[in-house]
């Protein structure tokens, strides 16, 4: 059976409604369209993201249930804590974002595709001049080995990828991401879908109108000092609760 998709046009606030969204595949809003940092930051103000790969049109989602997780809340194990700590990791905030999303592109071992295609990269290369997307980096002897990239979109953050050389180093990098959204006033990491992995970390899924909701009342006021290049410090005594 066929799937109608509406095409977008050169107007970069012209989204369909998120509640048009198909059933099946789940969420997929929209086609076309372009990358431009204008048209990025208002499909994610509308609970909207790009999704596609090198041989198909800019695909545009927005799926029923969305994966999240409260800043502040993470408990960190035990075995996490000597991990970090026998790792010899050090943390950094947009220190290396060009390298981070580079690497979250590389093929993984399970696979050599990548929905991160080179007009994708560029397109969140162009957000983080702007200021609007970020990175966490995590080191060891200097060398990169794991981290993450997202988009902060008012009092939200908007994760994309991660990635690891090193066991525990995208764990790391996260735990990291939200103990500083949770000092910053974040209220919310949007992890978009489902996984095992983003679970074991304490995300959660909730309704897209719930999602809506939140990014409906998130405050616009940033302040560009949050996010400037600078080292992290692991809080190791955090007693929050997953």
């Amino acid at each position: 059976m066929p799937i109608y998709l509406p095409e977008l046009n050169h107007d970069v606030t012209n989204f369909p409604a998120v509640h048009n969204a198909l059933t099946d595949p789940d969420g997929l809003l929209a086609m076309g369209g372009d990358l431009t940092p204008e048209r990025l930051v208002n499909a994610y103000q509308r609970g909207i993201f790009p999704w596609f790969e090198d041989d198909q049109p800019i695909l545009w989602w927005s799926p029923s249930q969305r994966m999240v997780l409260t800043p502040g809340t993470m408990h960190i194990s035990r075995s996490l804590k000597k991990a970090y700590r026998r790792q010899n990791f050090n943390l950094s905030i947009n220190l290396a974002f060009a390298e981070v999303i580079e690497s979250c592109a590389a093929p993984r071992e399970y696979s050599s595709d990548t929905w991160i295609t080179d007009t994708m990269r560029n397109a969140y290369l162009q957000l983080h001049k702007m200021g609007f997307a970020h990175s966490i980096e995590v080191w060891q002897d200097e060398h990169l080995v794991g981290g993450l990239y997202g988009l902060y979109i008012g009092d939200i953050f908007c994760g994309e990828s991660m990635f690891h050389r090193v066991t525990d180093a995208s764990k790391i990098a996260f735990i990291a991401l939200q103990q500083h959204l949770a000092n910053i006033g974040c209220k919310l990491i949007d992890c978009q879908l489902h996984n095992e992995h983003l679970a074991s970390l304490g995300a959660q899924e909730i309704s897209r109108e719930a999602f809506i909701k939140q990014l409906n009342h998130s405050n616009v006021t940033e302040n560009p000092l949050q996010w400037r290049p600078q080292a992290l410090v692991l809080d190791l005594m955090s007693k929050a609760n997953t």
